[in-house]
């Protein structure tokens, strides 16, 4: 039982560890930050994401800061019914690039922390969440749907060496779709 109690703590201690050494972009900058992201690139370790990889395209947001400091994302994506928006509310803490958000899809809260960004061309972001297990998921976003392939590579390195299986980091294509549309 104390065995067990032991491994229980330093599984825990190792995962905290883990998530401590992810610092969020220096000096990060919500205002430089906000405009129209492309999600061109996404890991993600939930066995439940599986059936659907084939089906991922290249997504788009637009990030708009609050004047309260949290930043609201609205993210567009084709669906066989049609185009589907969410409006995600990312509530800033104490630590600028990083912030929480309630999943109500989850019933949790989840971190966001803006890893990497040059705000002109590419994000790397990744999302936290404790559920039964530790769930995370690394999205690389662009300003338009096409990258530069070193840019991506930095993106699959570091979802790689977050401990993410090959198979499950993706650069899905563009839909055929315009979502939303041009009207929008």
């Amino acid at each position: 039982m104390r065995l067990a109690l032991v491994t229980i703590v330093m599984t825990m201690l190792l995962l905290e560890e883990i998530k401590a050494d992810i610092q969020p972009q220096k000096n990060f900058d919500e205002q430089r930050f906000a405009g129209k992201w492309y999600r061109v690139g996404l890991a993600y370790d939930s066995p439940g994401f599986v059936p659907y990889r084939d089906k991922l395209r290249i997504s788009m947001g637009v990030v708009e800061p609050q004047s309260n400091g949290n930043i609201s994302m609205t993210m567009w994506s084709i669906r066989s019914t049609g185009c589907r928006s969410k409006v995600y509310v990312y509530e800033k803490t104490a630590t600028p690039g990083v912030f929480s958000y309630f999943s109500v899809r989850h019933n949790k809260v989840k971190d966001i922390t803006v890893v990497e960004t040059n705000y002109s061309e590419y994000a790397i972001v990744l999302k936290f969440k404790k559920m039964n297990r530790d769930y995370s998921q690394v999205s690389l976003y662009s300003r338009t749907q096409k990258l530069r392939p070193e840019v991506i590579e930095k993106f699959k390195a570091f979802a790689l060496a977050r401990g993410f299986p090959k198979e499950s980091v993706l650069t899905p294509p563009p839909s055929s779709e315009s979502c939303p549309s041009s009207e929008n």
